[in-house]
């Protein structure tokens, strides 16, 4: 389902990643932001994604422009019923995986972007939610 301020894509193919760093960019590219920018996006986006398919097996993923004051944004929120995160703040540390990845996705999107929600239990899954501001003109 797209829509002009938003969508969402279900993930559950290594394609699908593919699809959601094509939606993002158009997603950002609609917004206003910048090439770095929107680099920067897709890359959180990407890894995220990949987080998903990865660890979860499936998931979703959903983006929307929002507005803050002089600010508009987008936000993306990645959420899956998979096992979840035993141990979130070990798991935001640069170079720490419980796969044979290099650890950086996480922590990596949360330096791309301006502000990173994660909320995970073990056994109930991992909801991520990344925003990127805007500055209005």
């Amino acid at each position: 389902m797209n829509e002009p301020g938003g969508g969402e894509m279900r993930i559950g193919t290594e394609n699908d990643i593919v699809m959601a760093r094509k939606s993002v960019r158009e997603a950002a590219m609609a917004l206003g932001f910048g090439v770095t920018d929107v680099t920067r996006i897709v890359t959180a986006a990407s890894e995220l994604t990949r987080n998903i398919y990865v660890y979860a097996g499936s998931g979703v993923m959903r983006w929307r422009s929002i507005v803050f004051e002089n600010c508009i944004g987008l936000e993306l929120t990645f959420a899956d019923q998979g096992p979840g995160i035993a141990d979130v703040e070990r798991a935001m540390e640069p170079g720490y995986s419980t796969g044979k990845g290099l650890g950086m996705g996480l922590p990596g999107a949360k330096r791309l972007m301006d502000e990173m929600d994660l909320h995970s239990e073990p056994g109930q899954g991992a909801t991520v939610c990344i925003r990127k501001w805007l500055l209005r003109r």
